[in-house]
């Protein structure tokens, strides 16, 4: 009998080294070495400091930056540890009261354009860092304002921050509402030259 489990616990400690340790080590090796900005979360760093991670949407209140989708991730959204969607249907009294004051809150002045879904819809996760561009847009006005540029200059940084569908069909156009608003904060920052 213990010529039997001789090898069977041979084998049993063998796989565990190589899938439970040897495995990992090395695939946390080759993420590091190939991918290491994802391998650690696609942080964004501005002067030494983590301010978010560019797969993870945040709040976006004040009027000098672009204002992301909607959260329904969490009490007050955009929590990463209850990421989700609300689960309320096109016939929840809640979801509409929301809806309706993203309208009130966001349409232009002069009520003519349409808002785009994303402007009053949250994503499945309740997390997506990204907007349309017709959407980022439609707050060029807001936002030039507020940090009192000309809506020129802040269309010229709305412009280089569209991304683009992988391999030119996949996907659509996007903007990252992070890393937008960094580059604004970067170009306000900035000594006047």
């Amino acid at each position: 009998m213990l010529s039997h489990l001789r090898p069977a616990f041979l084998m049993l400690f063998i796989m565990t080294a190589l899938t439970g340790l040897v495995y990992p080590l090395a695939i946390t090796g080759v993420g590091q070495l190939l991918f290491s900005n994802q391998a650690n979360g696609s942080a964004v760093v501005v002067d030494n400091k983590i301010i978010g991670s560019s797969l993870i949407g945040q709040s976006w209140t004040s009027d000098k930056y672009f204002w992301g989708r909607p959260s329904a991730a969490g009490d007050k959204g955009y929590d990463a540890t209850a990421s989700g969607g609300s689960n309320l249907g096109p016939t929840s009294k809640a979801l509409m009261d929301r809806i309706a004051g993203d309208v009130k809150k966001l349409k232009p002045a002069n009520g003519a354009a349409p808002l785009p879904a994303d402007a009053v819809t949250a994503s499945g996760s309740g997390l997506d860092p990204h907007i349309s561009p017709s959407f980022a847009y439609l707050q060029i006005a807001r936002v030039a304002k507020a940090r009192n540029m000309t809506e020129d200059q802040i269309k010229f940084i709305l412009a280089a921050h569209i991304e683009k569908p992988v391999l030119g069909i996949f996907g659509e156009n996007l903007v990252n509402v992070l890393l937008l608003n960094s580059a604004l904060d970067a170009l306000s920052s900035a000594p006047n030259g």
